[in-house]
């Protein structure tokens, strides 16, 4: 072997694997998903070299499972990430995040004269722009952008 070193990131024997994510959103995915609060192995890496992306961000979780719901909040911040889940060492299952066509009850409404900050309502978007990220609620019609988003409490 060369005079090259590297440094190797130990293996999860079940997990899920978040890559692809935007560097500059990595903490963001982090806490959205509560990440910084569970018990289990977290790895994570930012400012990856990517073919794709040219630098990016990568997140190893053992013994979590996402659920759709999960998922949901995930591709609002990184669209175009990858899910890989592991189980005994192996990949058994991959999957791109995909924006839903409406979200419901995960992000709070930009307008702060918007009935659902201001009773107990659950929000309700419509995704009108899946690569910019832009949602329009349900009742007050105003546009909530990616910059924008603020994320209900899970």
């Amino acid at each position: 072997m060369a005079n090259s070193k590297e440094l190797k990131v130990s293996a999860i024997e079940n997990g899920t694997v978040i890559d692809h994510i935007p560097s500059e959103n990595l903490f963001k995915v982090i806490t959205i998903l509560g990440l910084d609060k569970i018990s289990t192995q977290i790895t994570f890496g930012a400012n990856l070299d990517s073919k794709k992306q040219g630098r990016k961000a990568i997140i190893k979780v053992s013994e979590v499972f996402f659920q759709d719901h999960e998922i949901n909040k995930i591709s609002l911040v990184a669209p175009h990430a990858r899910l890989n889940v592991i189980k005994n060492f192996e990949v058994v299952e991959k999957s791109d995040v995909t924006i839903p066509d409406t979200i419901v009850g995960i992000v709070k409404c930009f307008n702060p004269k918007c009935v659902t900050n201001n009773e107990a309502v659950t929000t309700h978007f419509s995704v009108i722009n899946k690569k910019e990220v832009a949602l329009r609620c349900h009742y007050c019609e105003k546009i909530t952008t990616q910059e924008e988003l603020r994320f209900e409490a899970s």
